[in-house]
C-alpha cells in the first residue's frame, strides 16, 4: 500500500467521501420512496374513480369508455383473480411497453377494468432519480473539496510543526513555529496550535538550560586555566623523581581536559569558524598518525600499498582534520586492542582497532559525554569532539563495530576535484594544497 494512503488528508477525504456517500442513499431513498408512494396513490385514485364511472355505465347498460372493457386482455392476472374473487384493486404492469396503472372491479363473475396511462408519473419517477443521484455526486464533490481544503490547512500547520520539532532534535535551537493564535490571546486557540504553543515553550526552556550549560562548561573551563597555569609552572619546580613524575602527569591530563571542556563549550555554541583549503589527504594522515606517537598501521587502498601514485587532494581544515584523526587513533588505542589499522581509500579514512567494539549506546545515541557502561569504561570527550569537528569541516563520520569484532570509524572528507585548466600542485611547495 502506498505510504500515502497512510496520512491524514487522504484519511479525512476517504471518510467524507463514504460518509458523504451514506447520507446521500439515506436521504436518496427516503425521497424516493416518498415521490413514488405519492405518485402512486395519485394514479390510483384516479385509476379508482374512472373505475367508478366505468362500473356505472356497465351497470346502466351504456357503452364503456375507451381502455375499458370486460376482462382486456392486458389485465394482469393477479388482478383478474382479485377481481373475480369480488375484491377491487390496483395494479401498475406494462402494457404494450407503456407502463399503465390498473384498476379491476368484479361484474357479474368477470373482471371490469379499466387502465390510466402512467408514464408520466413514471417518467417523473425516473427523473427524480436521476435529479438525485446528480445532486449527489454535485454535493459529494463539493463537499470532498471543501472538507479537504479544511483538513490541508490543518495537515499544513501539523507539517510545519513537525519540521520545527525535527530542526530542534538537529540542534536548531532557535527553530519556532510561531503560530500567532499562540501569541494573540483574542484569537481561539485549536488543537494544532496549542500543540505547536508546547512545541515552542519546550524549545525556549530547553535552549535555556543548554545554554546555561555551556556557559557554565565554558566558566569552568576558563576558571580552571588560571590555577592549572600555576600549578604546572609550580609542578615543574618539585625536584626529580617519581613523585613530581605522577603530578605532572596529572597536571598535564587536566590541562588536556580543560582544553577539551573549551573545545566542546565552542562547538555547542556553534562558534567555530573553519580555515577551509585544499590538502594533499596523504601526508596529513602520516602526520596525525605521528603525532599520536602510537603504533598505528597506515594502508592505502589494499593492504601493503605503498602511498597513492595519484594523490587525493580534499578541502578541509587541515588543524580540525589532524584534531580528527588523533582522537580517534587515541581512542582506537586506549579503548581498543591492537593492530589499529587506519586506511585511506580516495577521500575515506578508516581507523580500526581489534578490541571489544563501540558500545552499544554509543552506536545508537553517538557519543555522549563521560558516559560509562556497566563496567565503569567510558569514551571521555575523545569521540564527541571528533564527531562536533567532523561536522564542522563538513566530513562524514560514521561510527560501527566490524563483523569479525572491533570498533570502526570511517571519515568521509570533501574531495577536491581540479579544474583541466588549474596546474598541478608544486611538489616543493611547502603548502601542497594551499590555493594563490
Amino acid at each position: 500500500m502506498p505510504s500515502w494512503t497512510a496520512t491524514l488528508t487522504w484519511k479525512s477525504a476517504v471518510f467524507i467521501t463514504v460518509m458523504c456517500c451514506v447520507l446521500a442513499a439515506l436521504l436518496s431513498v427516503l425521497v424516493h420512496s416518498e415521490v413514488t408512494r405519492q405518485t402512486v396513490t395519485q394514479a390510483r385514485e384516479k385509476a379508482l374513480s374512472r373505475l367508478a364511472d366505468v362500473t356505472t355505465a356497465y351497470e346502466t347498460g351504456e357503452a364503456l369508455p375507451p381502455g375499458s372493457a370486460i376482462d382486456p386482455p392486458g389485465l394482469p392476472a393477479s388482478l383478474r383473480a382479485l377481481a373475480v374473487d369480488g375484491e377491487r384493486g390496483t395494479l401498475v404492469a406494462d402494457d404494450h411497453g407503456h407502463p399503465a396503472m390498473w384498476a379491476a372491479a368484479p361484474a357479474d363473475g368477470r373482471a371490469l377494468a379499466t387502465q390510466v396511462d402512467y408514464s408520466q408519473s413514471a417518467r417523473t419517477i425516473n427523473d427524480l432519480d436521476g435529479a438525485i443521484i446528480g445532486s449527489s455526486l454535485l454535493a459529494t464533490g463539493a463537499t470532498l473539496l471543501v472538507g479537504a481544503f479544511a483538513v490541508t490547512r490543518v495537515t499544513r500547520r501539523l507539517h510545519q510543526t513537525a519540521q520545527v520539532a525535527r530542526r530542534i532534535s538537529a540542534g536548531d535551537l532557535d527553530a519556532r513555529v510561531g503560530d500567532p493564535r499562540t501569541t494573540d490571546p483574542s484569537r481561539p486557540q485549536d488543537e494544532v496550535a496549542i500543540v505547536a504553543g508546547a512545541l515552542d515553550t519546550m524549545a525556549s526552556t530547553l535552549q535555556r538550560k543548554l545554554l546555561a550549560e555551556q556557559r557554565f562548561t565554558a566558566d569552568v573551563a576558563h576558571e580552571l586555566r588560571t590555577p592549572l597555569t600555576g600549578l604546572s609552572a609550580a609542578a615543574e619546580l618539585l625536584p626529580p623523581g617519581r613523585p613530581s613524575e605522577l603530578v605532572r602527569d596529572r597536571v598535564r591530563t587536566m590541562r588536556a581536559l580543560t582544553e577539551d571542556l573549551l573545545e566542546i563549550s565552542r562547538l555547542d555554541a556553534r562558534t567555530e569558524r573553519v580555515d577551509l583549503d585544499v590538502h594533499e589527504l596523504a601526508p596529513l594522515v602520516e602526520r596525525a598518525v605521528g603525532a599520536s606517537g602510537t603504533e598505528t598501521e597506515i594502508r592505502f587502498g589494499e593492504p601493503g600499498s605503498a602511498r597513492p601514485q595519484s594523490p587525493v587532494r580534499v578541502e578541509t581544515d587541515r588543524r580540525r582534520l589532524e584534531r580528527v584523526l588523533g582522537n580517534l587513533i587515541a581512542n582506537a588505542h586506549k579503548h581498543g586492542r591492537p593492530p589499529v589499522v587506519l586506511t585511506v581509500d580516495g577521500p575515506t579514512v578508516t581507523v580500526r582497532d581489534h578490541g571489544p567494539g563501540f558500545p552499544g549506546y554509543l552506536l545508537e545515541g553517538g557519543p555522549q559525554r563521560f558516559r560509562t557502561d556497566g563496567s565503569g569504561k567510558g569514551h571521555g570527550l575523545g569521540l564527541t569532539i571528533a564527531v562536533g569537528q567532523a561536522a564542522v569541516i563538513g566530513a562524514d563520520l560514521v561510527l560501527r563495530n566490524a563483523g569479525d569484532g572491533g570498533a570502526v570509524a570511517r571519515l568521509t572528507l570533501p574531495e577536491y576535484v581540479r579544474a583541466d585548466d588549474e596546474a598541478p600542485a608544486d611538489p616543493d611547495d611547502p603548502e601542497p594544497g594551499r590555493r594563490h
